[in-house]
């Protein structure tokens, strides 16, 4: 059970850094969300401007809150 809780442990590390890596990228914020907007419509979601916008802001503050407690997921 205690390399279960591990390994889940690495992976919501992985998917922070993941998202963090987008986001913090050095591109355009506009150009990053068109990426995002792609590859979630790829996968069958669709996301209009306002929606995409509350996505973006909501996983740069669980990155944010995720940060400041030094938690990894």
């Amino acid at each position: 059970m205690k390399a279960l809780n591990y390994f889940i442990t690495f992976l919501g590390g992985v998917a922070i850094g993941s998202v963090a890596g987008l986001l913090l990228a050095p591109e355009k914020g506009s150009d990053t969300r068109e990426r995002i907007a792609e590859a979630l419509r790829k996968r069958g979601i669709k996301l209009n401007k306002k929606d995409m916008d509350a996505l973006v802001s909501d996983i740069s503050e669980e990155i944010a809150n995720a940060a400041a407690t030094g938690e990894e997921a």
